[in-house]
């Protein structure tokens, strides 16, 4: 990969004009009251913004109050376009949106990559949309310069995942954001039962209580509820809802949550 990791799905899961995008974001942030939790760690839907969109941003709202103390984000998604094994961090030095550069945390990258389930994987990054939707949200609510550690997480169970986590945890300067949708392709009844369901298992940090059905990104959320138990986290949920929702339709919906840890 060269130095910047550019945008693969602006114009297609999000506009690509950096002045239609922030409207965009600003009317999805000022929708609703925030729920002031002052969270470590997030879990956020990753599909179009018109789909996902208002959802995700009922999670990036309980950031508002805590914006400038964060100073680097921490960011796992699953892996749509690449089948591989452990978890894949990326050569870049910058991620680019239309809202500008991101610089990668290089320390915190050479930290990782002493663990054996993780490696530098380009290609696993470059068509990727589950970490790339989420940064212009953070761009837009935490507003300044802030590091990033993007990784995509293929096939690894979550005390793997976790030992990740671990590793970056930090103290308040370093959030945790972990990018999955829930159900895909049920009716929209079937889609509330189990995503109801996943709420459940993810407010109890229960990893066991996930399978692929539940939550296309089980691997990087399974390993966040591992160490969330490990440091005596609570998760609330903070909006459940799915495609039928917010774009209309009742067949072959897809689940969007999102789910604070604090």
């Amino acid at each position: 990969m060269s130095q910047t990791r550019d945008p693969a799905v602006a114009g297609l899961f999000y506009p690509d004009d950096p002045t239609v995008l922030q409207q965009q974001l600003e009317d999805f942030l000022s929708r609703k009251p925030r729920v002031e939790t002052k969270p470590k760690a997030l879990i956020v839907p990753h599909a179009g913004y018109i789909y996902s969109g208002p959802v995700a941003a009922i999670a990036y709202t309980q950031l508002i109050p805590i914006r400038d103390q964060i100073q680097r984000v921490v960011l796992l998604g699953p892996a749509h376009r690449v089948g591989f094994r452990g978890l894949a961090a990326s050569s870049a030095e910058y991620f680019s949106t239309p809202l500008g550069l991101i610089r990668i945390d290089q320390q915190a990258m050479s930290d990782i990559l002493v663990l054996p389930q993780v490696r530098v994987f380009d290609d696993a990054h470059l068509e990727e949309h589950s970490l790339e939707v989420q940064l212009p949200f953070l761009q837009a609510v935490l507003k300044k310069d802030f590091a990033l550690i993007p990784l995509v997480v293929g096939e690894a169970g979550a005390d793997e995942v976790a030992e990740v986590i671990e590793k970056l945890w930090g103290g308040p300067e370093t959030l945790l954001v972990i990018s999955s949708d829930l159900s895909h392709y049920q009716d929209y009844d079937t889609a509330r039962h189990l995503d109801s369901a996943t709420s459940a298992a993810i407010e109890q940090l229960s990893a066991e209580g996930l399978d692929y059905q539940q939550a296309c990104g089980r691997n990087p959320v399974g390993g966040l509820l591992v160490a969330a138990r490990h440091h005596h986290l609570q998760a609330k949920t903070l909006d459940l809802r799915n495609s039928g929702d917010t774009a209309g339709g009742r067949d072959r919906v897809v689940g969007y949550g999102a789910y604070a840890f604090f």
